[in-house]
Order: structure tokens, then C-alpha cells, then sequence
């Protein structure tokens, strides 16, 4: 079964936003741009998801929540241990959403209750209903470990509410570059040629020629046409920072906004990729058009250790093609480089490599303190890119957004 949907221009939803907008619509057909085929959870299920069934909506985000969070698998017993033992070190491990989508009980009511015998029985006793009932319905192996169907209801939840949390027709700008075909964008305008195509006409400029000229009516000599700027094709590739303090929502709303991107640019006909990078380079995906590739990997990304920068920009380099093609690459990390003898040194380095093979460099940075601030801003003025400094989470994919339009 196959999902589509489709996105131009986006901004924030509003509240005054129909609650229609953006919801994918199902459709026959083959796996191209745009259409993203799920083999494993049931045509009923998906149509339950985007029609915001709270129930079916929950089971997938309590999979991606468990994966932001560094897990892979449930496993009540010991989460029962954790919060009996510890309720404050549970709460950092296992997440408020997690905890509240597991057990059904506010983190606040666990934590004033946890002490009290017949309420542990209670929470047990829902915490193993829920997982049983996931086990069930194929989301969960026996051993608790997320299954092909689990990720994939994931996929299907973070896709929905992203797509649904933007709406047509907001951020303005667009990419041109005079080197490649495709039809581009109206500029001046220039007398009518055989071959010129009728829809470009410019009928207002046209009928004021055949004034000038004392025609009563159009004729061919008079047709004037807009021209347009060949608009060619932008590769840009996502490099999400995946150390382990990008852990919890900050991990869930940089999948957000690399699913975003990577949907927007594919529609545009353009091509993403994508690097995830913590200690080392974990994920690589060169630019591409199958935007379910891109949708199922970001999905299982789960945040561990420090950040290596050097590594991800040198294995960017390797990912664009050849030739005079838009190159662009944008990091969004929540911390300095911390790898090397002389981590900002060597940065500095690496992205001037990769200048030298015709990339421009971005950065989108969450609550950087004052010296990441200034690292960040010298990796993006040697990179001819922009530097962004995210301060609410919720902003995170719109930036990422107006960065792919910013690029020429």
C-alpha cells in the first residue's frame, strides 16, 4: 500500500489552518516521488493514523519515543525496576512521553505514587497489558524487540504529524541556477518563438504591444512571452547530529525536520541525502529521489556518544556527484566538536575541503552557548552558507526549510 501526499511552499500551521491540510491521501501506484510504500502495517491501521486515531497514533509513537530515547525493545520488568529503585533517573532515561504512553499515568502521578504498594501492582499491571497488546498486533518480537512493523508504524506517525504540522503556500524563495533544463521561474519577457509554450504567455503585455501597435486584435507579432531562468537541480545533504545529547524530543524534531526537507526537496525534483554522525559516521545515504529510503532511516536513528565533525563533513565530500550541480550541505547539532587533538582546528579544515569541491556549508544550531555560537558562525561564513540558532524545537523544520530555499 502506498501513502502520497504533497507539500509546495510550507510554513507553521496556524490555529485558524484547516485540520485537512497536508493529511496524506492513499494511492495505487508506483514507488516515485512522493509515494511511500509501507509492506508491513495493514491499509486499515494506516487510514486510522491519518485520520488522527488517538489509539493507533499512540502505538506509533510510543516505537519512535522507546527509539529517540536509545532503545530498541521493551522490557517491563526492568522498567519497573528503574522506577521503584530511582524515579528521578528513570524519568531521564525513559522520557516523560515514553513513560506516559507505556503506563497510561501522568510522569507527575508515577512519581508521587511509585512508593505505594497497590499502585506498583496497578502500574505493572497496565505497563505489561500495553506491551502484551503491541506483541499482539506485531509491533513487538516476544523478547519485547521492535519489529519491521513497529518501525514502520514509527515511519508512518513521524511522516503524518510532520506533514500535518505544515501547511501550502508559506516559506517563499527559490532555487535557480542556469546550468541545467527544467522549466524555471517567469522573468522579462521577450517576443513569441515557435516552440514557446502558450501557458507562458504574457497576455496583459501582449494586449498592450497590439495597442501601441493600433491592432484591434492579437496577432502572432504581437505575443509576447515571459522568459524563464532554467531552474537545475539541488542536491543538499541533511547531516543530523545523533550524540547523545541530542537524545529525547531534540532527536524527534531533527527526524522532523530532516523528513521535511528531504520530502520538500524531492518533490521539487531536487536530490537528499543524508549523513547521521555521532562518534562516528552511523548512517550515509548520497542524494537521492526515494524518499521512503530517507523516511526509514531517519526513523531508526538513535542518539550515543560525542560528536565528530571532521568525519561528517570529509564523507560529505564523497556523496555529490561530479560537475556543475548545486552542492549543499546542512548540519544541525546541539554542541561543539569534541573529537580530535584540535576538534575546531580541523573542522575549520574540512570545510574548506569541501569548498574546494564546490560545497556550500549551513549550520543549524540548538540553544548553542556563546563560544558554539561563534564556532558555528565561522564554519558557515568559510562555508558560504548561514548559520541558524534554534531556540524553540517546534522551529527547527522551518528553518531547515528556508536554509534549502536560501540556496542558489
Amino acid at each position: 500500500m502506498f501513502l502520497r501526499t504533497r507539500i509546495c511552499r510550507v510554513k507553521k500551521r496556524t490555529k485558524e489552518t484547516s485540520p485537512d491540510i497536508g493529511v496524506p491521501e492513499f494511492s495505487e501506484g508506483s514507488d516515485t516521488r512522493g509515494n511511500l510504500k509501507f509492506d508491513e502495517v495493514e491499509e486499515k491501521v494506516m487510514r486510522s493514523v491519518v485520520e488522527h486515531d488517538k489509539n493507533e497514533v499512540g502505538k506509533g509513537k510510543m516505537m519512535s519515543q522507546a527509539i529517540n530515547q536509545g532503545f530498541s525493545s521493551f522490557h517491563p520488568d526492568l522498567m519497573m525496576d528503574h522506577l521503584k529503585k530511582d524515579y528521578a533517573q528513570a524519568h531521564r532515561l525513559y522520557g516523560e512521553g515514553l513513560l506516559r504512553l507505556v503506563s497510561g499515568y501522568e510522569p507527575s502521578v508515577i512519581k508521587r505514587n511509585i512508593n505505594i504498594p497497590e499502585f506498583r501492582r496497578e502500574l505493572k499491571q497496565k505497563i505489561d497489558e500495553k506491551l502484551l497488546e503491541l506483541r499482539q498486533e506485531g509491533y513487538l518480537e516476544k523478547d519485547g524487540e521492535i519489529t519491521e512493523k513497529g518501525y514502520e508504524m514509527a515511519s508512518l506517525v513521524l511522516y503524518t504529524e510532520e506533514l500535518n504540522h505544515l501547511v501550502p503556500e508559506g516559506i517563499g524563495g527559490s532555487k535557480l541556477h542556469k546550468e541545467v533544463a527544467h522549466y524555471g521561474d517567469k522573468s522579462d519577457v521577450k517576443g513569441y518563438k515557435k516552440g514557446d509554450r502558450y501557458r507562458d504567455i504574457a497576455l496583459k503585455k501582449s494586449v498592450k504591444k497590439a495597442l501601441r501597435r493600433g491592432h484591434s486584435a492579437l496577432s502572432k507579432t504581437d505575443l509576447q512571452v515571459f522568459e524563464r531562468e532554467a531552474k537545475g537541480s539541488v542536491y543538499v545533504v541533511y547531516g543530523m547530529d545523533a550524540s547523545g545529547s541530542m537524545k529525547g524530543n531534540k532527536l524527534e524534531m531533527a527526524k522532523k525536520a530532516g523528513i521535511a526537507l528531504s520530502f520538500q526537496a524531492i518533490e521539487e525534483r531536487d536530490y537528499a541525502g543524508l549523513l547521521v554522525f555521532g562518534r562516528e559516521v552511523r548512517e550515509e545515504i548520497a542524494p537521492t529521489q526515494d524518499f521512503g529510503q530517507l523516511l526509514k532511516t531517519i526513523t531508526r536513528v538513535r542518539a550515543n556518544q560525542e560528536t565528530h565533525f571532521v568525519k561528517m563533513i570529509h564523507e560529505s565530500v564523497k556523496m555529490f556527484p561530479p560537475g556543475k550541480v548545486t552542492k549543499h550541505l546542512v548540519v544541525l547539532t546541539d554542541a561543539l566538536p569534541t573529537i580530535g587533538k584540535d576538534p575546531e582546528k580541523e573542522t575549520l579544515a574540512a570545510v574548506g575541503v569541501a569548498r574546494g569541491a564546490g560545497i556550500t556549508i549551513s549550520v543549524v544550531g540548538i540553544n548553542l552557548d556563546q563560544n558554539g555560537r561563534e564556532f558555528a558562525e565561522k564554519i558557515a561564513s568559510l562555508g558560504q552558507g548561514r548559520l541558524y540558532d534554534v531556540k524553540h524545537l517546534e522551529d527547527m523544520d522551518t528553518l531547515i526549510l528556508q536554509d534549502y530555499y536560501s540556496v542558489k
